[in-house]
């Protein structure tokens, strides 16, 4: 039988496992699997081809029974989507194409009555250019005491016709725009980090930090559990803003402190962030996407009197390779037990290629892929990954369609990529729509139980196969394979708590660990090995053996043992 699916009927139904309601769950972050859904990708409820809150709330149910702990909602703030709604024009309003306030407020406290936290972006670094603020300080030309609550400068040369420093933006090309004055004349250029139509705020202004304090207020006095803070390093910039001195300078992002990245300056606002949140009951959080040099700069924003949670992407960058994941495992959990925080660990976002997809590729191309590879050999892979990423202490995050062992979409047309970046030439590779491509659901339909009226993004041919609905109730299925991880996590005690492992002896290429009663060992080379049996196997991501004194492990596999 298929690992990844299989011809069987699904079942119609399933038992509900016993789930702990929002307020029975104490320090529920620390070991939590947080799953994170993009709303444009995951349930479309009205058949417009977009995914909406309406559509995620219809799948609520589905998530509880997979047993995840809380959901992470990427945004769905208004605004144009010029960078697929990271452009918020008002914080405080749910686009259209999502809903409203009312279906916002119906699905947390469905997500509540599930016993499932919510936790929804924000997006504090920059705004939309039609944010009200933004297009009131170019209505009012130079002078206007609004320009100041974002970056505007006057330009260089002789009539101002260069940027004013030479930082370059995430998307490529000058990370500064010129505006046109009200009276049509060239001026004054703004800062952006990234698209044009995302200006950044200046953190310095007063009025700034005030209205953020008030943003988070609306939202936690709506129900929310926690904020997932997009580019949480990037708030604060060096003083004066000064020249970095290189070009391609995309190279030395996550490996030196940029003038316009992790400044020391940004803790101070986490700190009064956290002076709010703390004012709520119900353990409410903060999870920082934070790019940083080491991973002992990020512990820096998970400070206890700071944020509770930091993504950790040094662990999501490693190859599949026993001596660089136990390296990077044992830097997190150092750099993290000082501080006292959990370590995260994560293996795909809506920002990079699908694991499935690079390990199916050689080691070495980075996080952003545009081959699909080996297929059979990725899914293999993404599958061992995953457990060896769920046995470890501290909280993990899932990204919708992981658990189906979904692989990129890496052969979409030009004529129907949405990524701001792949329009901007020398930036990010610009290939993020691969991973964004809408989750099927079932294993007919026009856009495979999406919705009504096909996909914002084609999906390929044969997505059906690797549904919910092919998947469910397959033993060895990918899909039953998450489900059966997360139960036994949530029903042992050594799994998720804690904050170290007890390394054991293993061949070359294998990683083997003990956390109490449990053991997991992942062989993370091309050929099987022999392993000792540490007990009784709990699970496994492809087909261990008895052999001759010990247990014979597949290549690429990774097995769960309990020695009780």
């Amino acid at each position: 039988m298929s690992q990844q699916h299989s011809a069987a009927p699904a079942p119609t139904t399933r038992p509900v496992p016993a789930v702990a309601t929002v307020a029975q769950r104490g320090d529920w972050w620390r070991d939590a699997v947080i799953y994170q859904v993009y709303p444009r990708s995951f349930a479309d409820s009205n058949g417009d081809g977009m995914g909406d809150l309406e559509g995620v709330r219809s799948r609520l149910p589905y998530l509880r029974d997979l047993g995840v702990d809380a959901v992470w909602l990427s945004p769905f703030y208004a605004s144009p989507q010029a960078d697929a709604g990271y452009d918020v024009a008002d914080y405080r309003a749910v686009d259209p194409m999502f809903g409203n306030l009312l279906d916002a407020d119906a699905l947390i406290r469905d997500a509540h009555g599930l016993g499932l936290r919510i936790i929804v972006d924000l997006v504090p670094n920059h705004s939309s250019d039609q944010h009200e603020w933004f297009k009131r300080a170019l209505a009012e030309g130079p002078g206007s005491a609004l320009r100041d609550r974002y970056h505007f400068r006057p330009g260089k040369g002789a009539g101002g016709e260069l940027p004013p420093n030479d930082w370059e933006s995430i998307f490529g090309g000058p990370a500064w725009t010129r505006v046109t004055e009200p009276d049509g004349t060239p001026g004054e250029w703004y800062l952006h980090l990234f698209a044009p139509e995302q200006p950044d705020f200046n953190w310095e202004h007063p009025a700034v930090g005030d209205e953020f304090r008030s943003i988070l207020r609306f939202w936690l006095d709506m129900g929310v559990d926690g904020f997932r803070i997009d580019v949480a390093h990037g708030l604060v910039k060096a003083e004066g803003l000064p020249d970095l001195g290189s070009h391609d300078q995309l190279k030395l992002l996550g490996n030196d402190v940029m003038p316009f990245f992790d400044q020391d300056g940004v803790h101070e606002v986490y700190r009064q962030w956290r002076l709010v949140l703390d004012e709520y009951a119900g353990e409410r959080i903060f999870v920082a996407e934070a790019w940083t040099p080491t991973v002992e700069r990020t512990a820096n924003y998970v400070r206890p009197d700071e944020l509770h949670q930091a993504f950790n992407f040094q662990y999501l960058a490693t190859e599949w390779d026993a001596k660089e994941l136990r390296q990077v495992v044992d830097r997190t959990l150092e750099a993290m037990r000082p501080v006292g925080a959990p370590a995260t660990w994560v293996l795909s976002n809506h920002d990079v290629t699908r694991h499935a997809t690079r390990f199916a590729n050689p080691p070495g191309l980075g996080t952003q892929i545009r081959t699909a590879g080996d297929r059979a050999l990725g899914l293999r892979r993404a599958r061992a990954a995953s457990l060896l990423m769920l046995a470890l202490p501290g909280s993990a995050y899932v990204y919708q369609g992981e658990e189906l062992g979904l692989p990129d979409v890496v052969d979409l047309p030009d004529e129907v990529r949405q990524d701001p970046a792949y329009f901007r030439g020398a930036g990010q590779d610009g290939f993020r729509d691969g991973c964004r491509v809408p989750i099927p659901w079932t294993r007919e339909g026009s856009s495979y139980g999406f919705g009504g009226g096909g996909s914002w993004l084609p999906q390929p041919e044969g997505w059906g196969e690797l549904s919910i609905e092919a998947q469910q109730g397959v033993p060895g299925s990918t899909l039953e394979l998450y489900r059966s991880a997360l139960a036994l996590r949530r029903s042992r005690p050594d799994l998720g708590a804690g904050d170290s492992v007890e390394w054991l002896r293993a061949p070359e290429g294998v990683l083997a660990f003990r956390r109490g009663e449990f053991v997991c060992v992942a062989n993370t080379t091309g050929e099987p090995v022999t392993i000792p049996s540490y007990g009784r196997v709990l699970l496994a991501s492809g087909e261990p053996a008895e052999a001759d004194g010990g247990t014979r492990l597949p290549a690429d596999t990774t097995v769960w043992f309990t020695t009780a």
